[in-house]
């Protein structure tokens, strides 16, 4: 099996899509991290009752974000995907955060994406297409995914798609 995590991102700027490997699907309280010497995905953690992953979770492959992990992903889809499937994304934005942890802080933004086979969300073009309240409950959902490690997640922003490939290209390794 290849290494997932150094699979070609397929970055197209144009179309504006990548791919995305999913690591915790939408709907999940189990955090799972790819490991790319094991190349396999272990389990990290699970998410106390009532919390769950609010859309399919994952990263960009061959990239490298400044917190030392490939660059995050969420990936709007019309059913969960699961642990390890490859996905083709359309980028609709990015999630700008900063995270403080152990005495560090570091950028740890979130690209936004929908899944290019998703019916459900076919018309979002841009997070600003996603109404205020979902944006809001998923900036929400790292903040206090953050503080349940101990860790101060704080929203920066959500930019539009022609910052999610510039936060892909800038990661790319």
């Amino acid at each position: 099996m290849p290494d997932l995590s150094l699979l070609d991102p397929a970055l197209d700027p144009k179309a504006m899509t990548c791919r995305a490997v999913i690591e915790s699907p939408k709907g999940s309280p189990v955090k799972y991290a790819y490991d790319s010497k094991a190349q396999a995905f272990e389990l990290k953690r699970i998410l106390p009752a009532g919390m769950a992953f609010p859309l399919d979770f994952g990263f960009v492959p061959s990239t490298m974000a400044e917190d030392g992990d490939p660059l995050d992903i969420l990936v709007l889809n019309d059913e969960p995907a699961v642990v390890g499937a490859l996905v083709t994304a359309r980028l609709i934005g990015v999630i700008e955060g900063e995270q403080t942890e152990e005495g560090k802080t570091f950028r740890n933004d979130r690209v936004l994406a929908v899944a290019q086979v998703s019916h459900l969300f076919e018309k979002i073009t841009a997070a600003e297409d996603l109404p205020e309240r979902v944006l809001r409950n998923l900036t929400q959902f790292w903040v206090n995914y953050g503080a349940l490690r101990g860790a101060t997640f704080k929203v920066l922003g959500a930019r539009g798609p022609d910052e999610a490939v510039r936060a892909i290209q800038a990661a790319m390794r």
